[in-house]
């Protein structure tokens, strides 16, 4: 049975989209901890990241800090975090979280964000990471 990633990223599920690539994606938490928490998830349904062939760790690990310098100069952000927990849904995925101290990235303090929260977040995103020259994958909205 498809995780509610795979969902998202095939379309039937809506998400509100910063990256998109042969091999990943990244789309806003519905539940961020602060604004511009994205999830970074590899295509292809892998439960953990022990599991993922290197070639696509890596790839991960490379849009990860792509990402993370756009949340930076989009949030004014002193940190992005990156976090790989995995408990709740059963596919890779990479928490990249705007921080400016340690309780920014709790995730106790993760709420629900309204529909206007996320498409303004993230349009935000995007267009920091277009400006680092990767407009192609930041175009991408579904």
């Amino acid at each position: 049975m498809p995780t509610i990633f795979t969902r998202i990223i095939a379309g039937e599920i809506p998400g509100e989209f910063c990256w998109k690539d042969d091999i990943c994606v990244a789309f806003a938490d519905i539940n961020p901890i602060t604004p511009g928490h994205v999830l970074l998830v590899p295509r292809r349904e892998v439960e953990n990241y022990w599991d993922a062939p290197t070639a696509e760790l890596q790839h991960l690990t490379k849009v990860a800090q792509i990402i993370g310098r756009a949340q930076r100069q989009a949030f004014g952000s002193e940190r992005s975090c990156l976090s790989i927990a995995g408990f709740d849904v059963p596919h890779l995925h990479l928490h990249l979280i705007p921080a400016n101290s340690m309780e920014d990235i709790k995730f106790a303090h993760a709420q629900p964000a309204t529909a206007e929260e996320i498409a303004a977040a993230m349009q935000k995103l995007r267009q920091a990471i277009a400006a680092q020259g990767h407009a192609r994958e930041a175009g991408a909205r579904a």
